[in-house]
């Protein structure tokens, strides 16, 4: 059966190279788009995850609070230490975040002053993606500001020059001037606008001496980003181990505008496919149906000698596996070949601008996973007998008389 489904394909080379062809690049158009599409999810969660990090830990009335004295961890130390101690491999970014009024010497605006301190790799991540000019304040500094260049440019100041800082109502000194030492240069303008950064020690002694706002735990996998149930996994020890004092958040349910986007792309991904493989399929069904056409005096001297219906139909729904099933393993060699040409990274000439803006990676690393493969599979056998249903159905109701009579 399979021998004669090949030799029927091939009758008309053309033809079957068309629809056949049209099945492969819908297989590879696919895999490209998963691809891609993982590979701009992957790294969304990257850029997310490398500002707020995996998990965040904030106090416990944090989301309720009306002032700032409210919304403070007083005993950073000791949280601090016993994530480090429990967690193994965890880095930690600390932040104290002060609502606050930044001056140069004639201009004024609100701002949230942050006091940052973290580890030496996300130090340098940091300064790698965002400072523009100068550098971040010195570890333990307690004169020196980095300013977004956006808030720099409306408080009309540049490198070296003063700026004052007033925090009224606070634990610290409530007011204190900086030298500015760095501009920074943020994808998100009204996050620039906005940006204002002290040593941790600076805004500590400025508004809430040993206290922070918020600590952001970054995980480490073996291999790869970390899964969803190693961060579930780490937010469960981290809440049992902190007790109900303080708040213990994934990145999920810190930003679940996001997370819900990123749940949304799978279901999105394969409603597309699909009618990327209809518009195949109508290939298929034209090739075979005219290939039908052609063949119903064969068909009527097949059913005139004894075959029964069944195995008329048996034989076009395998002509029309045989196609598509020979386009796909052309299709899955053609698209696992170039993702592999990609795996090192792929980046959109001209679109930098574009991608940073939307808070995504300027370098995308597509990749496909074995469910997304058995999708594209699927996708292409049910493509092959939705194709083959109406031929098969006209080859069964011939009559062998009328069938032998046919000219095409």
């Amino acid at each position: 059966m399979w021998g004669l489904a090949w030799r029927n394909v091939w009758r008309h080379k053309t033809r079957s190279f068309v629809a056949g062809g049209a099945v492969a690049v819908a297989v590879v158009f696919t895999l490209v788009f998963f691809g891609f599409v993982t590979a701009t999810m992957n790294g969304m969660v990257e850029v997310l995850t490398s500002e707020s990090g995996h998990l965040q830990i904030t106090h416990a009335q944090a989301k309720e609070a009306q002032d700032f004295d409210a919304r403070l961890i007083r005993n950073a130390a000791e949280v601090e230490m016993a994530l480090l101690k429990e967690l193994r491999g965890v880095r930690l970014r600390r932040l104290l975040e002060v609502p606050a009024l930044i001056s140069g010497e004639t201009r004024a605006r609100g701002a949230m002053v942050v006091g940052m301190e973290q580890d030496e790799a996300l130090g340098e991540r940091f300064a790698r993606e965002y400072v523009a000019a100068g550098r971040l304040p010195a570890p333990g500094s307690w004169d020196e500001i980095a300013l977004g260049q956006a808030l720099a440019k409306a408080l009309q100041v540049e490198l070296g020059d003063p700026v004052y800082v007033f925090a009224p109502g606070t634990d610290g000194w409530g007011a204190a001037a900086y030298t500015l030492v760095g501009l920074l240069d943020f994808p998100q303008t009204s996050h620039e606008i906005q940006a204002a950064y002290l040593s941790l020690e600076g805004a500590q002694e400025l508004a809430a001496p040993g206290a922070v706002t918020r600590l952001q735990v970054h995980l480490a996998a073996e291999r790869g980003a970390p899964t969803d149930a190693l961060v579930e996994e780490t937010k469960a020890r981290a809440t049992a181990l902190l007790g109900e004092e303080v708040l213990v958040e994934t990145w999920r349910e810190a930003s679940p505008d996001t997370a819900a986007l990123l749940d949304m792309m799978d279901p999105v991904m394969t409603v597309f496919s699909f009618f990327i493989f209809v518009l195949a399929g109508l290939m298929v069904v034209n090739t075979i149906y005219l290939s039908l056409v052609e063949r119903i005096r064969e068909f009527g001297v097949i059913l005139a000698v004894g075959a029964d219906r069944w195995r008329v139909m048996r034989m076009v729904v395998a002509e029309s596996l045989t196609l598509v099933l020979a386009g796909t393993a052309v299709g899955l060699l053609a698209g696992g070949l170039l993702i592999a040409s990609w795996a090192d990274g792929f980046r959109m000439p001209g679109f930098d601008e574009v991608m940073a803006e939307y808070g995504l990676p300027l370098v995308l690393y597509p990749s496909v996973t074995p469910v997304q493969v058995a999708v594209t599979v699927t996708f292409a056998i049910f493509t092959a007998l939705a194709a083959a249903l109406w031929p098969a159905w006209v080859a069964g109701r011939l009559q062998p008389v009328e069938a032998m009579r046919h000219a095409a």
